[in-house]
């Protein structure tokens, strides 16, 4: 048999395999057309064709390409038009069917309790700094320590375990250094100083249910003539209203901070109170520490303590939440559970 009609033969038969072709289009060109396919093995004939008949010979070598790959083109088109068909008939949107509706997100837990304690002293005339230029979470220690009362010899120094960058330089253990960058900036021709410094702290703890390496303060402070502790009780009592409800109370207990004087440690009532109620009935919960800034720290920051006197308390928003909602395990807020913070859906949503 001639190469012409082995030529001719594999055309006709190539024109019905890829006809009654079901899938795999690629692999059958591979086949027929491919460097060891069928056309190239026959085409290697060709040095043995007769000198004058190679020219018709490789027109019809030409031909059998040509039709083959048009063949092949086609073929692939329709196959692909069909899947597509397919999988548009697949992903058909019933436009009668009802709409879902989107998932709305909502604030973090702990940031519902920083907005409303922030909330609360905006409307007592509060101003509040948490800026990265006056709040700092990178801080001197001159600014985390000294300026709090605490010289580097303090033996209060050992009650907060820090994480040092040099010895100069840390991540702060509480947001008390705001107090000094805000006293440096204030102008007291134009009234007292009233603000609140939420923001995150560092301390080298282990993690357990109830301690965190990470947690977060809200600092509070006010600065003026004539501040006295009645101003702080009053103050306090307001906002642990505001976070717990009106019937809740508060005491006062004397206690130690290098940064106040007199200092205390303040605690709420888990129940609420009324006043047929014996003292003996209410149950307290330690809840933040605070007291009348030390004259100490005034000097340093620049203000004389015989004509201004000043509070300050510290609040703790990640006890707060575990407080209002009777969560167990401070972590829980920090495992990013979907399931778990959805629980804790903002007033008003």
């Amino acid at each position: 048999m001639s190469l012409s009609q082995e030529l001719t033969e594999l055309k006709t038969s190539a024109v019905a395999r890829i006809n009654s072709a079901a899938d795999d289009v690629e692999a059958l060109r591979v086949k027929l057309l491919g460097k060891k396919g069928e056309l190239t093995a026959l085409l290697k004939g060709m040095k043995d064709v007769a000198p004058e008949e190679r020219k018709a010979v490789g027109a019809i070598g030409n031909d059998v390409r040509q039709t083959i790959t048009s063949l092949l083109a086609a073929k692939k088109a329709a196959q692909d038009a069909e899947k597509l068909n397919e999988q548009l008939a697949a992903e058909t949107i019933d436009v009668t069917l009802p709409g879902s509706t989107p998932t709305i997100g909502q604030p973090h837990v702990l940031q519902q309790i920083i907005d409303e304690i922030e909330q609360h002293f905006l409307g007592l005339g509060f101003k509040i700094i948490d800026d990265t230029v006056d709040s700092p979470e990178v801080e001197t220690d001159e600014y985390n320590f000294e300026r709090e009362n605490l010289p580097k010899d303090h033996p209060a120094r050992d009650m907060q375990d820090t994480f040092y960058i040099t010895p100069e330089i840390l991540l702060r253990t509480q947001t008390s250094p705001v107090q000094s960058r805000a006293l440096e900036k204030h102008d007291f021709s134009k009234g007292p100083l009233k603000m609140i410094a939420p923001g995150k702290v560092y301390r080298r703890d282990t993690d357990d249910a109830t301690h965190s390496h990470q947690f977060h303060q809200v600092e509070g402070m006010v600065v003026g003539e004539n501040i006295t502790m009645a101003d702080l009780k009053g103050t306090l009592l307001s906002i642990m209203q505001e976070l717990f409800g009106e019937k809740h109370q508060i005491r006062m207990r004397p206690s130690y901070f290098p940064f106040t004087e007199p200092s205390v440690e303040v605690d709420v009532s888990w129940n609420e109170v009324t006043p047929d109620m014996s003292p003996e009935d209410i149950e307290w919960i330690e809840v933040l520490g605070a007291g009348m800034t030390h004259p100490n720290v005034l000097r340093m920051d620049g203000i004389d303590p015989d004509k201004y006197s000043a509070f300050a308390f510290g609040l703790g928003p990640d006890r707060f939440a575990m407080l209002k909602y009777g969560v167990d395990d401070i972590r829980q807020f920090y495992l990013n559970d979907v399931r778990f913070l959805s629980q804790f859906e903002r007033k008003g949503n």
